[in-house]
């Protein structure tokens, strides 16, 4: 897979380091950049979406509720160190990332780590079985880890109660787990927030059906990010219930748009859709990766936030932008220049992005 061909840099001011509440301003009053597949560039707000979208357009959001998933942690000779619980595998394992702690922020703790046991809050453990995904070898450093967990509780009241929400060197204060929770989260899950749902808020979402604008959901529980090494995806957890996969079929039979909203749903809604374009129901563990040249057949546009240069996101948004012979790389690089010349911020507390046909 090529890299995305958008190429920028990325000022450290515009980076979000905190919630639009905070900011003095609602979640639907975030700037909305709305790119057209034309070269269009639009400047809006996000409250403003039921008058960009048009009746009859179907919006497919991600349901997951985000977990408070990291854990303070404490490595066998006796170094503190992060816990990072991402996605969950069969047989009850987890994938986990370890961090090294450098002052108020954290880095992944490459290393050969397969044996070691981490001592958790309240008398927890987590035993590192091999390095994830795992090539044969015990003795490799690696950034993620098959985890087993042993604790006094249920994982999820576990983190309910002893976890905080992941986050990075931008965002320089914890905030509670509401913030990053998003109006559509009905069954919890996800490591790191489903930021694309963020914006929304029940009037919006009121305002978007009185306009004849539809919403249908997924579930994709979102694992820990790369943000250091731009890793491709890993395996996530997803369900494409039947109604929604047969709301994308009627839609497209009668050709109006379906909107993903995030990069997830496209994730999870490629990876049922087969070659003549028809969307099955289906469940399980997603390894889809996206190029940039690939041609998507599930969904017409895209809400998603902006991301770092590098970012594998960037892929799925020129697969997207890109579609009907048009220049993807240059009506992206185009949008994301335009967005830094005014100022947009980036990272999910951060302004977002509509990609329409």
């Amino acid at each position: 897979m090529g890299r995305p061909g958008v190429t920028f840099e990325l000022p450290s001011a515009l980076q979000a380091a905190e919630p639009a509440e905070a900011r003095g301003f609602s979640r639907d009053a975030i700037r909305l950049l709305v790119s057209h597949r034309d070269g269009r560039i639009e400047h809006r707000r996000f409250y403003e979406l039921p008058a960009i979208l048009r009746a009859g357009d179907l919006l497919v959001v991600n349901a997951s509720g985000t977990l408070s998933a990291s854990l303070s942690a404490v490595l066998s000779n006796g170094t503190s160190v992060e816990l990072h619980v991402s996605t969950e595998l069969p047989g009850r394992l987890h994938t986990v990332e370890v961090r090294r702690l450098e002052g108020e922020s954290s880095f992944p703790c490459i290393m050969p780590l397969a044996g070691e046991t981490l001592r958790l809050p309240a008398g927890g453990f987590a035993k590192l079985l091999s390095p994830y995904p795992f090539d044969g070898r015990l003795d490799a450093a690696s950034r993620l880890w098959a985890a087993a967990f042993e604790l006094p509780l249920p994982l999820h009241r576990y983190l309910e109660r002893y976890g905080r929400p992941i986050r990075y060197a931008h965002v320089p204060r914890t905030w509670p787990i509401e913030a990053y929770q998003t109006v559509f989260a009905t069954e919890s899950g996800s490591a790191e927030m489903p930021s694309a749902g963020r914006p929304f808020t029940p009037t919006l979402v009121a305002s978007l059906r009185a306009s004849g604008i539809s919403l249908a959901h997924i579930v994709l529980h979102t694992g820990v990010s790369s943000l250091e090494q731009h890793e491709p995806p890993y395996e996530e957890r997803f369900l494409v219930p039947l109604e929604t996969a047969d709301r994308i079929n009627r839609a497209h039979e009668h050709d109006r748009r379906v909107i993903a909203v995030g990069t997830t749903v496209v994730r999870a809604l490629e990876t049922v859709t087969d070659e003549r374009g028809v969307t099955h129901p289906g469940e399980g563990w997603t390894g889809l990766v996206i190029a940039a040249e690939d041609e998507l057949s599930a969904v017409d546009g895209l809400i998603t936030g902006l991301h770092e240069p590098k970012a594998t996101h960037l892929a799925i948004l020129q697969a997207i932008a890109g579609r009907d012979g048009h220049a993807a790389g240059a009506s992206l690089d185009a949008a994301y220049h335009e967005a830094i010349e005014r100022g947009y911020l980036w990272h999910e507390f951060g302004d977002a992005h509509l990609i329409l046909p």
